[in-house]
């Protein structure tokens, strides 16, 4: 049965560093907590109902695909085992068991790392508008959700509100440089490798998804903050797949399609959510879930 839904979490002793529309970060010595609520935004909007266990599914989808990707690129986790955090964490047990992890701290940078196998969302618009996405010319005549014929790297500002917005490798050079930005690109292309590879075995595609990464004090890059989780990606069905408009998904498509059905002007107030659609979105969450990693939900 599903668990209470966390929306807010309240640590007393820890330092909140800030609140993100679904993670809350805190500081405990030297390293950082980062807890995933179960709240849930669309439209850039935090709604006013969260997802039973949504935090839950995406904190153990990142640690199984951090896990599987060291080999690629080290990353910020440090653990998730609430055992390991400091004490002054510990007594917050009911708040951080199975939503948490306690991870290195590094400076983020500013630029979000895209990687596209498909043409689809914010992708699909610039290409039926320029022909191009982030600059990158593709080729006439692809439909909506097509495959395109490589795997492209597309990166995009990182907004504090607001939309993300997609940016050319030469803007995003001159934000962190273009050494870093060619390594960048080349990881971001071979974890989504990995990941495509895994989901298509497990019935899935990744259609897309973003990579964060930051530097510590002394220059070393980490990858950082969530990866390939439902809120960060495009994973579809296999089996249903069929280019040439949107597809059915594993994400929060099911959220904002209820939205638009209820004409929302994507203004305050934030509407609720029916019960319906917080359980449809929450067996969508957890199939793919269950899917990827082969094992259940930990409570």
């Amino acid at each position: 049965m599903p668990s209470h839904v966390l929306l807010d979490t309240k640590l007393d002793d820890l330092s909140l560093v800030r609140r993100g529309k679904v993670r809350d970060v805190y500081a405990v010595g030297d390293a950082l907590i980062l807890v995933a609520t179960d709240r849930i935004s669309a439209f850039d909007y935090v709604l006013g109902s969260g997802i039973p266990d949504k935090g839950r599914i995406l904190n153990q989808l990142s640690a199984f695909w951090f896990g599987r990707t060291r080999g690629i690129i080290q990353n910020h986790l440090i653990s998730t085992n609430v055992a390991d955090y400091p004490e002054v964490a510990r007594r917050y047990a009911d708040q951080l068991e199975g939503r948490s992890v306690l991870a290195k701290r590094t400076n983020p940078l500013p630029v979000e790392c895209v990687a596209r196998g498909y043409i689809s969302g914010s992708g699909w618009k610039d290409y039926k508008a320029t022909g191009e996405v982030c600059g990158i010319a593709l080729p006439k005549g692809l439909r909506e959700s097509d495959r395109l014929p490589e795997p492209i790297f597309t990166p995009a500002t990182k907004a504090e509100s607001g939309h993300d917005e997609n940016i050319s490798e030469e803007a995003a050079a001159k934000v962190v440089g273009a050494d870093l930005l060619a390594r960048l690109k080349r990881l971001t292309l071979e974890l989504y490798a990995h990941g495509v590879a895994h989901a298509e075995s497990k019935g899935i595609i990744l259609a897309d998804t973003k990579f964060e990464f930051g530097l510590t004090d002394d220059g070393e890059l980490y990858l950082i903050d969530e990866i390939m989780t439902p809120d960060s990606s495009r994973y579809w069905p296999k089996d249903t797949y069929s280019p040439g408009g949107a597809q059915p998904s594993f994400d929060k498509q099911f959220v904002r399609d209820y939205l638009e059905s209820i004409k929302w002007n994507k203004q305050p107030p934030v509407p609720s959510l029916p019960d319906e659609v917080i359980q449809g979105t929450r067996s969508k969450y957890l199939d793919a879930f269950r899917r990827l990693t082969g094992h259940e939900l930990d409570q």
